[in-house]
């Protein structure tokens, strides 16, 4: 078990080796089910070693590390949730990157996607500042909170269905311990992964699940899901999502979190 360096720019680890280590599906439940609170959750989830592949693959990353990188420490452990402890507007993306949040111990802080994502947030009066290159930046979420459907980096950004199952305790007890009034899902990935855990948390959904899509927008209860096409590089560098997408999702967003 890894915890955080001295220097590293990281916050404080919340784990402890007190800390229980869930090491299949059940302790996932278990664990993330009694967690009381967010502290409690992050430190939990943090240390997680439910999914074989997903561990050796976080690690090994970790390890071996990007030429550009070469000289830091890695995280190399599933990434938690971060922002508001008391957010409005909870972000859901599909996992860290394997160099980004798998590297800094923030999901979407140091990659390209996070670029992208931190301008609009910024733009929307959700975040303090443009950009989110370490965990030291003086990043600060405003009202908002980002979490991640699976909370390691997987091999090719694609999580098995028995993975993202797996961690989907995390997501839903966060999403209890935190009841947003806007949740964004950042792609079809994400969009598909909180269904299950908004009907387990009780919100009143509709009888068809709507179709995924850009400025989706569905009632529920007394909160809002927003769909968003992920900021990937894919989807950027071919225009399939542009800034000015982004921030009118971001900002309505930001309206209905009022």
């Amino acid at each position: 078990m890894s915890f955080v360096p001295p220097g590293s720019g990281w916050p404080e680890d919340p784990a402890t080796p007190q800390t229980p280590v869930a090491t299949g599906a059940a302790q996932v439940r278990e664990l993330a089910g009694g967690s009381r609170t967010l502290p409690e959750l992050v430190a939990r989830e943090s240390v997680c070693r439910a999914c074989p592949r997903l561990v050796t693959w976080r690690e090994e990353v970790a390890e071996v590390r990007r030429k550009a990188f070469a000289g830091e420490t890695y995280w190399g452990r599933p990434v938690p949730g971060w922002g508001d402890d008391d957010p409005r507007v909870l972000i859901v993306g599909l996992a860290p990157a394997a160099h980004g949040g798998n590297r800094t111990g923030r999901i979407f802080t140091g990659d390209r996607s996070g670029d992208w994502l931190f301008a609009s947030l910024y733009r929307a009066g959700l975040a303090v500042q443009e950009t989110s290159t370490h965990a030291g930046d003086g990043q600060r979420l405003v009202r908002a909170r980002v979490v991640a459907a699976v909370r390691c980096a997987p091999p090719a950004n694609k999580p098995t269905v028995e993975e993202r199952d797996t961690c989907a305790p995390w997501l839903l007890r966060e999403l209890q311990l935190t009841s947003p009034r806007v949740i964004v899902a950042l792609g079809g990935y994400a969009w598909q992964a909180i269904w299950p855990a908004l009907r387990t948390a009780g919100y009143p959904l509709p009888p068809r699940r709507p179709a995924f899509g850009h400025g989706a927008e569905v009632p529920i209860g007394q909160a809002t899901l927003l769909g968003c096409y992920h900021p990937s590089q894919q989807n950027t560098f071919t225009g399939r999502v542009t800034a000015a997408m982004l921030d009118a999702v971001f900002m309505r967003a930001a309206e209905l979190g009022t």
